[in-house]
């Protein structure tokens, strides 16, 4: 898994690339803590290329998506391909945030 951060004009954006597996997802955490911190922010997560999202990458999109409402935030999704659109269809995540394609 690669996470790719950038601060472009006080919003964040984020490129995750590979599998957001469960170890994937331990190591991920660590790096959303910036995320997480700013949540006040407009933060873009890029899923061009993940290939995979686990339950426990699903739980760090969440742990985003509720730092965020708190604090006023908002978080985008963009391009997540079909298999992934599928998990987050099954699991309400179509309806927890906004998904759209570049």
């Amino acid at each position: 898994m690669d996470i790719n951060i950038k601060e472009i004009d006080n919003a964040y954006t984020v490129e995750l690339k590979g599998r957001l597996d469960t170890p994937a997802a331990v190591e991920a955490q660590k790096e959303f803590g910036v995320l997480l911190e700013n949540a006040d922010k407009e933060i873009t997560i890029d899923c061009t290329e993940l290939k995979y999202i686990s339950s426990s990458g699903l739980r760090l999109f969440l742990m985003l998506r509720k730092e965020t409402t708190t604090k006023g935030g908002h978080v985008t999704i963009f391009n997540i391909n079909d298999d992934i659109k599928e998990v987050f269809k099954i699991t309400g995540f179509l309806n927890l945030f906004e998904i759209k394609s570049k």
